[in-house]
């Protein structure tokens, strides 16, 4: 099986040669994104299957969601995604 990994707010780069290195590892990972992380955790998906391992990944699964956030709000709900990348070769 492989590793869930939270994306927060963080370089787009400094992201991909993380789950780079966990890929190489786990052979499966997938990225969750909360909110305003959620254009990250795809530019990292695309940059990834895009650029970095080009023909030996690809995306398995896209997974929106949304449940209920922490804060002052009560019924506040916050955006979620779950991409999960396979290493193919």
């Amino acid at each position: 099986m492989g590793r869930l990994i939270v994306i927060k707010q963080q370089p787009v780069m400094e992201c991909a040669l993380d789950i780079l290195t966990e890929l190489v590892k786990h052979k499966t990972v997938t990225l969750k994104a909360m909110g305003q992380s959620i254009p990250t955790a795809v530019a990292v998906a695309n940059v990834i299957t895009e650029n970095m391992l080009k023909e030996s990944s690809k995306i398995l699964d896209i997974a929106v969601d949304s449940e209920n956030a922490d804060g002052k709000y009560a019924f506040a709900l916050v955006s979620i995604i779950k991409i999960t990348i396979s290493k193919t070769n």
